[in-house]
């Protein structure tokens, strides 16, 4: 049995600079969606990590009244409503569709994997377009436990009925890859601009610098052909 493909959504499928308008609205600057996006994973892992569990979307905003605090800048709720309500509505980078459609012909099975909730996931995968891609679509949320705590990935192989070890998750974060790998996973990394793996984690064995890339290693190393399994 070949390996489960496993996506997370955020930068990895789905492109988070569509938010920029917005940040440049209420900061000034469109930059600081940056700040904003290693704040929540910052406030992410530090739940993780005491054992805390919040909804990633609970994070994301946390993270803009933080960012906001540490710029100075007022925050209005209706700001909030606009940043959450983009979070729903990012387009896919472009070559994702393409990259998923070759995986898909190949007789790949493709699951998505994401820290936020189901409902959040489905509704971003539907407005990029790319939900009927996915065999299933699973959140962290499940099992009160986010990526990339070990709990997200395993129930993930669970839910698919493979062993942990028939996963590869793909990422575009290299604490989820770690995460992932740590777990016992596969895992490839897809090397958007500004994301760096970590060097004291193990080197995924597949990199590449878009989807596009990472879709023809996978088919490379699992023996796949064009259009068959």
């Amino acid at each position: 049995m070949g390996r489960v493909q496993v996506f997370d959504v955020n930068e990895t499928l789905l492109d988070l600079a569509a938010m920029d308008p917005h940040f440049q609205r209420i900061f000034g600057d469109p930059g600081v969606r940056v700040t904003w996006f290693s704040q929540m994973i910052a406030s992410a892992l530090l739940a993780t990590v005491t054992g805390a569990y919040h909804p990633f979307g609970a994070h994301a905003m946390a993270a803009l009244e933080m960012t906001a605090q540490q710029a100075g800048v007022p925050l209005a709720d209706d700001d909030k409503q606009a940043v959450a309500t983009q979070l729903r509505q990012l387009p896919a980078h472009p070559e994702v569709p393409g990259a998923l459609r070759r995986l898909s012909d190949a007789g790949l099975r493709l699951a998505a994997l994401t820290n936020s909730t189901e409902e959040v996931a489905r509704a971003q995968l539907e407005h990029a377009g790319l939900i009927g891609a996915f065999e299933l679509v699973l959140s962290a949320d499940t099992v009160g436990r986010l990526k990339p705590a070990p709990e997200p990935y395993r129930m993930a192989a669970e839910r698919l009925g493979v062993a942990v070890g028939q996963l590869r998750l793909i990422a575009a974060h290299g604490w989820d890859v770690a995460g992932a790998a740590r777990a016992g996973c596969a895992s490839a990394f897809v090397a958007r601009p500004g994301k760096v793996l970590d060097p004291l984690v193990e080197r995924p064995e597949i990199v590449g610098a878009d989807l596009t890339e990472v879709a023809e290693a996978i088919l490379a190393a699992d023996n796949h052909g064009a259009g068959r399994p």
